[in-house]
């Protein structure tokens, strides 16, 4: 509970977007996660585990609903 201690201790993950991602409105994708190239992530997901490449996640917590084809 001591802020100062926080401060000195406490340190962040880096988080990993491939590109051409969508992330939609109010998704929040939390620390240490990678979301995979040509990934959707639907609106208000919590993003908890990493995300593979070309595939619709959504829901709390984020899972793959299905991968995405042409």
């Amino acid at each position: 509970m001591n802020a100062e201690l926080r401060r000195r201790e406490a340190y962040g993950k880096p988080i990993e977007i491939g590109s051409d991602v969508w992330v939609g409105a109010g998704a929040l994708i939390l620390p240490g996660v990678r979301v995979g190239s040509r990934a959707v992530i639907g609106v208000g997901s919590v993003v908890t585990r990493d995300v593979p490449d070309e595939v619709f996640a959504a829901a709390n917590p984020c899972r793959v609903i299905r991968e995405i084809s042409e």
